[in-house]
């Protein structure tokens, strides 16, 4: 047997090349950005909902433990119909929190915060639900027009989809709670502000109604369109006499209109 036959095959060197640690390296980036998105849309999404709903709640009890202000005067309809004439709050600075946002359909532990302006940076990412600058006030003759994610940062619009003929949808202050009920929800493109006007997509019209509209992108994780819940104006009531029956007995009624 020769020297030869005894000799071992030299072994390939297996040295990373510039190609294969880029490759790794864009492969490690990907999955750390993935690992951030999923934490945003979901885990992240959970902690703001409820870090909102708590400062919410947190603002709820302050007003129930101040002093009741004096309620409004009584005023009767042309049908005989006894109630509170609403009180209008003035026009909110840019992110100021004015009032929450109260849906049963949502939960009871749904508490948002209602603040002007609707920009991403001051209202809508860090506060919660946003008021249009030429919106009317609650229980104002018009149209009281909020914006509000439906996904990321806390997403106060997310079921937004899922409320039904006259569910109720009350704003609450420290003078009391104003009850809207739920009539519709419409699908428009983005430039399609009309759906803000004192009577929606109804130019020049005045009815002497008082509406409320929500909106939000859509479809989730899109821009493209915008969804859109119009409401009517119920009723106020001050806070001298305790919540209204809107915040505990919501209606089951059938599914609004698309």
């Amino acid at each position: 047997m020769t020297a030869a036959s005894h000799a071992r095959p030299a072994r390939r060197r297996s040295g990373a090349t510039f190609t294969s640690v880029l490759g790794e390296i864009l492969l490690t980036a990907g999955v750390i950005v993935m690992l951030f998105v999923g934490w945003q849309m979901w885990i992240g999404d959970i902690i703001i909902d409820a870090q909102q709903n708590a400062e919410g709640a947190a603002i709820v009890e302050q007003w129930a433990e101040a002093p009741p202000p004096e309620p409004p005067p009584l005023v009767e309809t042309e049908d005989g119909t006894v109630w509170y004439e609403p009180p209008i709050l003035p026009h909110p600075a840019d992110a100021e929190v004015f009032a929450q946002m109260r849906i049963p359909r949502f939960g009871e532990d749904y508490i948002k915060n209602i603040a002007g302006g609707t920009s991403r940076a001051r209202t809508l990412d860090d506060i919660g639900i946003g008021l249009y600058t030429q919106s009317d006030m609650p229980g104002e003759v018009g149209n009281f027009s909020l914006a509000g994610h439906r996904t990321t940062w806390g997403k106060p619009f997310n079921q937004i989809d899922k409320l039904r003929l006259n569910d109720a949808i009350v704003v609450e202050t420290p003078g009391g709670w104003y009850t809207y009920r739920f009539r519709t929800l419409e699908y428009v493109t983005p430039d399609e502000v009309d759906v803000l006007l004192d009577v929606p997509q109804m130019p020049g019209v005045q009815t002497g109604e008082r509406y409320i509209t929500l909106t939000a992108c859509s479809p989730l994780y899109s821009l493209a369109e915008r969804i859109v819940a119009y409401g009517v104006f119920d009723s106020f009531q001050p806070r001298a006499e305790g919540p209204p029956a809107s915040l505990t007995d919501p209606p089951s009624g059938t599914e609004g209109v698309r």
